[in-house]
């Protein structure tokens, strides 16, 4: 994974586990790659999925990924924000904080 902040657990299960991290990595890149969404859309289907799992790590992951593709901020807001009739309005709270955590007052 080329993210530079990794999350603690993350970074242990890739230092105990590699061949099990390399092959969720090579998962991810894969997936990405079978159809035909672009990166910037598929990002946000992911962040959207991990939000409605209640995933923060999922959101902060995708958050990232979303920026580096050039999602904007509101982008990813939007995206959370539609989720609100299917989530609910306390899950949909929590993923803007997540995302806010990654993308501060932009």
């Amino acid at each position: 994974m080329s993210d530079k902040k990794l999350p603690g657990l993350y970074t242990m299960l890739g230092e105990k586990h590699p061949k099990f991290i390399s092959a969720v990595e090579e998962l991810g890149k894969v997936i990405r790659q079978e159809g035909p969404l672009d990166e910037k859309t598929a990002q946000l289907v992911q962040l959207a999925g991990a939000a409605a799992v209640g995933s923060e790590g999922g959101v902060h992951s995708h958050a990232r990924r979303a920026v580096k593709a050039g999602v904007e901020p509101e982008q990813m807001r939007h995206a959370i924000i539609l989720l609100t009739s299917t989530i609910g309005f306390p899950r949909v709270s929590a993923a803007l904080s997540w995302v806010q955590d990654i993308i501060g007052d932009k």
